[in-house]
């Protein structure tokens, strides 16, 4: 990528929010665009970051033998009012609707209703069974309270997968089937998330948990024991008879050394039973004949969502310790390595251009700084605006086939040729 043709001018940070550092550096530097309270665009570094945490959801789901599929998210009402949550959604606000000449129209908040009218006419006999399908498309919700920026927005891109199962054994075993996937998923990301207890509420079913990140910018509390690495919701103590319930599906007996600690959401998994089935007829024809009702399960991840704690957990900070930028890991960041030539110097630029082609041609994510109208201190900075790991700076020190590379984070700086660059960059 040429920073020239992305319009980029020289950036200057001021009143980073507090609470949200990263996606307000986003935002100041055009990197999201806010539309609307809960909308935003995003420009070609998040997007790419974002397509690269899809990328690493479709690999790892697929590698568990997930199947992935893609459903419409404007959806005829009728499916809604079939399964009981037209009403529901609707009168609390949640879902946004249209109506026309041809019917009434919902912009899809989730998709229990819509996997379920698709694995009907697919899973017809126990020999279909079990199967777990998985898509990753727009949601869209009406919140009321828009808050943190990405972390909750009206429209997000979301990845939701089902489990169809002939009974609760079956159904038990693709949510730890899911589980184990999810749980790479985030470890490859890189966010050491924790699955931990919690209530399955409006989506009913018998167990569930959600897959925190331990952050002071998230909004849910939890009970945690760092030594076991277990956590609970502390909705659960609402439940009559919460001991019980925690020592028969989650083994814990004791809560007293458990502390409360403040988590962000990323994810969520359910066992749902037979609930959605018995609501919208979700059947298959069994081994003796007999229609026999679908154990599902129901698995989430908040994509746009998993993005923002991403960048809030990379923000690195200048010598002031005030927020400057990014360090996006080399395993993940779209760009691994940014050129800032001298721009005044033919051979310098030239030089420049030539090691831009070869990384190009060797696959290698590359981003040459070819702004005419910003000083190099600024290109520096900017390297880190972008969260780019690696900086090669092409000025009056470059001599020869050798290169300075420096880690954006650290500052540590090695002296690499042209090849040995494109067999680090290749490592990760």
């Amino acid at each position: 990528m040429k920073l020239s043709q992305t319009g980029m001018g020289s950036v200057k940070l001021n009143n980073i929010d507090e609470m949200y550092p990263g996606q307000s550096i986003l935002l100041q530097t055009g990197q999201l665009v806010q539309y609307g309270a809960g909308l935003f665009g995003y420009n070609t570094v998040p997007l790419l970051l974002r397509r690269k945490i899809e990328q690493i959801i479709v690999e790892t789901l697929n590698k568990y033998g997930c199947i992935e599929v893609l459903l419409p998210t404007l959806q005829p009402d009728t499916i809604w009012k079939n399964s009981g949550r037209y009403d529901q959604y609707v009168n609390d606000g949640t879902m946004l609707i249209t109506e026309s000449s041809k019917g009434t129209f919902c912009l899809a908040p989730t998709g229990e209703e819509a996997m379920l009218e698709f694995a009907r006419e697919k899973l017809k006999s126990y020999k279909n069974l079990p199967v777990t399908y998985y898509q990753i498309g727009e949601k869209f919700r009406n919140e009321i309270r828009t808050r943190g920026y990405l972390l909750r927005g009206k429209a997000f891109p979301m990845l939701d997968a089902y489990s169809f199962d002939v009974d609760a054994e079956g159904m038990a075993k693709s949510y730890e089937n899911v589980r184990n996937a999810f749980l790479e998923i985030f470890e490859k990301i890189g966010l050491d998330v924790i699955p931990i207890v919690a209530d399955n509420g409006a989506m009913g079913g018998k167990k569930s948990e959600e897959f925190m990140l331990i952050s002071d910018q998230g909004e849910d509390k939890i009970l945690y024991n760092e030594e076991k690495k277990i956590g609970l919701n502390t909705e659960i103590l609402e439940k009559e008879n919460y001991m019980e319930y925690l020592k028969e599906e989650y083994g814990i007996e004791d809560i007293s050394d458990f502390k409360e600690i403040r988590t962000m959401e990323l994810g969520h998994i359910f066992q749902l039973g037979t609930r959605y089935s018995e609501m919208m007829n979700g059947k298959y024809t069994d081994k003796e004949g007999k229609e026999s009702l679908y154990y599902m399960g129901c698995y989430g991840i908040g994509v746009s969502r998993t993005l923002a704690a991403l960048y809030e957990q990379c923000v690195i900070k200048d010598n002031k310790q005030n927020p400057c930028g990014f360090y996006l890991q080399e395993k993940i960041a779209p760009y691994k390595v940014q050129i800032v030539p001298k721009m005044d110097d033919e051979e310098k630029v030239k030089i420049a251009k030539d090691l831009y082609e070869t990384l190009q041609k060797e696959g290698i994510g590359v981003i040459l700084d070819d702004r005419d109208n910003v000083n190099i201190g600024a290109k520096i900075k900017d390297c880190k605006v972008l969260g780019t790991p690696n900086l090669i700076v092409i000025g009056d020190r470059t001599e020869g086939e050798n290169l300075e590379l420096e880690n954006t984070k650290t500052g540590e700086k090695i002296t690499v040729t042209k090849l040995e660059l494109i067999q680090k960059l290749r490592k990760n």
